[in-house]
C-alpha cells in the first residue's frame, strides 16, 4: 500500500481503521510502502557543522521537555540541558509553566541541578535570588551594585507551551506563537493527568542521535534484530505508517491482533494488540505500549554520543488498584528495555563504529522505511 506524507497536520487514523489496514496486510502478505528511496550522506552523521545546524533546528521548534505531570505542584522544577542550553522548567504559583536559561544574571552560575521543589532559585555562588516567575528578588549587599536595574536582570525566559499532557520548550523567541502551536497540532493526545510516572531514566548511547532515532521508525529490522524477543509476538516487515505534518506514527502489530477480525469496530480494544510509535519531530519518541507509555527525548552530546532522557508512565484510565497497575507497567517496561532496546542500541552503536571505515558514502532508505525518509526530508528542508 503506497503512502505519501501529507504536509498538513491531519489526525492519525482511528484504532479500528488501523486494525482494518493491518488485517488487510496480513491477508495479502504486504505492508505500507513509501514511494521514494532516500540517500543520506554518511558525512551528515559525522559533521560538526551539520550537528550545529541540527541543534539550531531543535531551538527553532517546540520540542518536548517532560510530561506535564512531572511538575505537579507550584515550585516543582526540572533542570536539564536541551540543545546545548542549560534550562530550568518550573511551575509557578499561578500554575503556569515557565522555562528559563539556567544562568544567574550576576556571573552566570547554574542555579539548580536535577529536579526538586523550591520557593525561589538562589544562586549557590553569591546568593542572588529569583522568583518562580524569573524576577530578580534579592542581591546580598546590594549597595555594591548601585546602578543595577532589577527589572531588567531577571532570569532569561524561553517559550514554554503546555499542551496534550506535555511541556514543550522553544528557545528561539523570534518564532510566532501561532506557528509554534500549529507545529504541535499533529501531536496525538496520549498523555493525561490521571497517569503516573513510575520510572524515569537517562542513558548515553555511543552513536549519532539520528542513527538511534531511525531504529524506532521501521519494522523492517524486527525479524533479524529481534528474532527471539519481539519477532515471535509480531510479524516480519508489517507496519502501518502515518504522517501528520512533520510528525509520524508507526504501528507495530502483534499476532493477537487477528483476534479482532470478527469484533465490531466500536468494540475493538487494541492496547495489547499493537504498539504505536509516535515520532514528534525532530527528536522525541512517544510510545504507546501494552501497559505503559514512554516519552523519550534524544539530546545530541556530539556527533557520536546521544543522551536519552526517558519518562515511563502508566496508561490512562487503567483498571485496577494502584499497586497492580504499577507492577504491570513495570513488567511491561522490563521486557521492552531488557530486550528490544538493548538489541537496538547494539545495532546503532555498531553502525557508529563503521562510519569511519569508508565502506559507505551514503545510507539507503527504501520503500519499507518511509518514516525515516520523511524525517530526513523534513530535516533537510529546515536546514
Amino acid at each position: 500500500m503506497p503512502i505519501t506524507p501529507p504536509k498538513s497536520h491531519v489526525p492519525f487514523m482511528s484504532d479500528s481503521d488501523v486494525v482494518d489496514r493491518v488485517l488487510r496486510h496480513i491477508a495479502a502478505g504486504t505492508t505500507d510502502r513509501g514511494t521514494e528511496v532516500w540517500q543520506e550522506p554518511v558525512e551528515n552523521y559525522q559533521s560538526e557543522d551539520r550537528l550545529a545546524q541540527e541543534l539550531s533546528v531543535f531551538k527553532s521548534l517546540p520540542t518536548a521537555f517532560c510530561p506535564s505531570i512531572a511538575l505537579p505542584k507550584a515550585g516543582d522544577y526540572i533542570a536539564r540541558t536541551a540543545a546545548g542550553t542549560p534550562l530550568i522548567v518550573t511551575r509557578g504559583h499561578d500554575r503556569k509553566v515557565r522555562a528559563f536559561k539556567n544562568a544567574c544574571r550576576h556571573r552566570g552560575a547554574e542555579l539548580v541541578a536535577g529536579k526538586g521543589c523550591a520557593g525561589a532559585f538562589v544562586c549557590p555562588y553569591h546568593g542572588w535570588s529569583y522568583g518562580l516567575d524569573g524576577a530578580l528578588l534579592g542581591i546580598p549587599h546590594q549597595d555594591g551594585f548601585p546602578d543595577i536595574d532589577k527589572l531588567a536582570n531577571g532570569l532569561v525566559e524561553v517559550t514554554a507551551i503546555e499542551t496534550k499532557g506535555i511541556i514543550f520548550i522553544c528557545q528561539n523567541s523570534e518564532q510566532d506563537e501561532a506557528n509554534l502551536h500549529a507545529h504541535l497540532s499533529g501531536v496525538p493526545d496520549v498523555l493525561a493527568p490521571d497517569q503516573m510516572i513510575f520510572a524515569e531514566n537517562e542513558i548515553i548511547v555511543e552513536a549519532n542521535w539520528k542513527l538511534h532515532l531511525e531504529s524506532f521508525l521501521e519494522g523492517y529490522h524486527i525479524k533479524a534484530t529481534h528474532k527471539e524477543t519481539f519477532f515471535p509476538f509480531g510479524y516480519d516487515n508489517l507496519n502501518v505508517i502515518e504522517f501528520s505534518g512533520p510528525h509520524a506514527r508507526v504501528t507495530f502489530p502483534f499476532q493477537r491482533i487477528e483476534t479482532l477480525a470478527d469484533v465490531a469496530p466500536e468494540d475493538r480494544q487494541v492496547s495489547d494488540k499493537l504498539t504505536y510509535l509516535n515520532q514528534l519531530f525532530p527528536n522525541v519518541v512517544l510510545a504507546e505500549l501494552s501497559h505503559h507509555r514512554t516519552l523519550g527525548i534524544l539530546e545530541p552530546l556530539g556527533t557520536d554520543r546521544t543522551r536519552i532522557k526517558t519518562y515511563h508512565l502508566t496508561k490512562s484510565e487503567t483498571v485496577g488498584d494502584k499497586d497492580t497497575v504499577l507492577k504491570t507497567a513495570a513488567r511491561d517496561l522490563e521486557f521492552v528495555n531488557g530486550t528490544g532496546q538493548t538489541e537496538d542500541i547494539a545495532m546503532v552503536s555498531g553502525i557508529q563504529r563503521s562510519l569511519n571505515s569508508g565502506a559507505n558514502t551514503a545510507f539507503t532508505f527504501g520503500h519499507f522505511e518511509p518514516a525515516i525518509v520523511n524525517f530526513h526530508r523534513e530535516l533537510a528542508e529546515r536546514l
